[in-house]
């Protein structure tokens, strides 16, 4: 059973994972705005993505006999000025978020509460490529240095990613 300080922190990270998976559809808009076809793909993926943490979320708190209470999800940015402005905020959305899952490690370790920690290790691991996938993109994109052939051919690089549903062993 979850302690109460662990149900609403985890049922906060909940609401922030829907609000990244938001983030990511205000994104792959202003990128298809720019006529980034690829880039928008990636992103529609990264928005189903954290989707999917949410539910994977919102199962645990269930499943340690806990309530889940959505709130209000901000509205995002709709507009970057370019490709590598957007996957600058994804890296410093990701950092954002990597911040949040380390502190609610920290609360389950604090509480003794194992089965937890347990499965915040995965969300931990999971947040090391989330950093490194966005970190790669803009070293690429730092690298084309707006060359129009080179965003393009980054453009298709990018719209090369698919969803892949987490085997049914990731999402409970």
């Amino acid at each position: 059973m979850l302690s109460k300080e662990l149900e609403k922190a985890l049922n906060e990270q909940i609401n922030f994972e829907l609000y990244s998976s938001y983030l990511y559809m205000a994104m792959c808009g202003a990128l298809q705005s720019m006529n980034f076809e690829g880039a928008s793909n990636w992103m529609k993926v990264q928005a189903m993505e954290e989707m999917t943490h949410a539910d994977k979320m919102f199962n645990f708190v269930f499943e340690r006999d806990g309530k889940v209470m959505l709130d209000k999800i901000d509205c995002p940015p709709s507009e970057w000025p370019s490709m590598l402005a957007v996957y600058e905020d994804v890296y410093k959305h990701e950092k954002i978020v990597t911040a949040r899952i380390s502190n609610l490690m920290e609360l389950a370790l604090s509480e003794k509460d194992h089965a937890t920690s347990s499965f915040l290790q995965w969300f931990i691991t999971e947040q090391i490529e989330e950093e490194s996938n966005a970190k790669t993109i803009i070293d690429k994109l730092k690298m084309a240095n707006n060359a129009p052939h080179m965003l393009l051919m980054m453009d298709m690089e990018l719209g090369k990613r698919q969803f892949t549903m987490p085997a049914a062993s990731e999402q409970a």
